[in-house]
């Protein structure tokens, strides 16, 4: 989940238009469990083919970056490679809160209650090595570069960005700000209408930025001072201070000026803190990745998507359209610029 700063940063509401012509590195994990979770039938069952092969991933991985491409934004899909030893005990709580919805949902089917189910439904994602490599395939088949991290995704599109080699990072986390990602954009991928949970209201969803160098000055510290805050207040690789949150989080380090004289002079019980920082301040990644975008291949997406989990073609179709003619444009413009 990562560490929320919702009650300490303010972003700025943006539309996708804003980023055409813009490189975005986008947490492909962090993409394709929103795919998950949200593109699911009444009842919360998640879409599938005839062999009960789950293809939510698919449909929002297609939808998605053709809604991007359309936008004349150039994608970059960042995957989390090998997790962090640091991070074993989240993932062991991850799946003990997925075990749980499972059988709450099983409860809420079997009472009827389709609202409780849908909302549960989605607490119980499960991403595999095969669906990940499918949402690849399909990217490698759109024209659309990929990069596998040697940890984590959002690590590696943070020091891509901070390279200059894409415009910014995208994500749902504040993680990408503590791994230093200049820009930080959210909802580049959930963007839209959605439904509030138990509730028969709606809400338009917008992409949101955030520049590292804003929040910073807004919050007066360092970065060095938030990734203290993150890890103080519990990030993915360690459990936090109990009761402290970012607003009292935010309050000890500007006292103390760092999280480790904030734990000395509070006594606060914060394990392995100078590990979980290095983590942050000094994360695997690597320099290793291409970035280009091709045409797509027609004929391959259709395959995939079409004949081998069985999409409806007619459907597909005026996406389809609306990718060629794109970038058909996008070359045409890029050839005439040598004249």
């Amino acid at each position: 989940m990562g560490i929320d700063l919702s009650d300490i940063v303010q972003a700025a509401p943006c539309a996708l238009k804003d980023f055409k012509g813009r490189a975005i590195a986008i947490d492909g994990y962090n993409a394709l469990y929103q795919f998950l979770s949200s593109i699911r039938q009444a009842d919360g069952t998640p879409l599938m083919d005839s062999r009960g092969r789950i293809t939510s991933h698919l449909s929002g991985t297609f939808q998605r970056t053709a809604n991007l491409l359309e936008q004349g934004i150039r994608p970059v899909y960042v995957f989390d490679g090998a997790p962090n030893p640091m991070k074993a005990q989240t993932l062991r709580e991850r799946r003990q809160r997925k075990e749980k919805a499972q059988a709450e949902w099983d409860e809420a089917l079997e009472a009827g209650d389709m609202e409780t189910a849908r909302v549960k439904a989605q607490q119980t994602s499960r991403l595999t090595k095969d669906m990940a490599q499918q949402a690849k395939d399909l990217l490698d088949y759109m024209g659309v570069p990929w990069v596998d991290a040697p940890q984590d995704g959002e690590a590696q599109a943070s020091y891509m960005a901070g390279k200059g080699d894409v415009y910014a990072a995208a994500s749902q986390d504040y993680d990408s700000l503590l791994f230093g990602a200049p820009i930080l954009v959210r909802n580049m991928t959930l963007s839209g209408r959605r439904k509030m949970p138990r509730r028969n209201v709606y809400v338009d969803v917008v992409p949101e930025l955030l520049r590292l160098g804003d929040v910073l000055s807004s919050l007066g510290i360092t970065r060095e001072q938030l990734v203290d805050l993150g890890v103080i207040m519990g990030t993915d690789f360690n459990d936090g201070v109990k009761g402290i949150g970012p607003k009292k989080g935010l309050k000890l380090i500007k006292e103390y000026g760092s999280g480790e004289a904030a734990i000395k002079e509070k006594k606060l019980d914060v394990p392995a803190f100078h590990n979980v920082r290095k983590i942050f301040l000094e994360p695997k990644v690597t320099d290793e990745y291409k970035l280009e975008w091709k045409a797509m291949d027609r004929e391959k997406v259709e395959k995939l998507l079409c004949d081998d989990f069985e999409f409806s073609s007619q459907r597909l179709q005026s996406t389809l359209d609306k990718i060629s003619e794109g970038q058909k444009a996008r070359a045409q413009k890029s050839l005439d610029s040598w004249f």
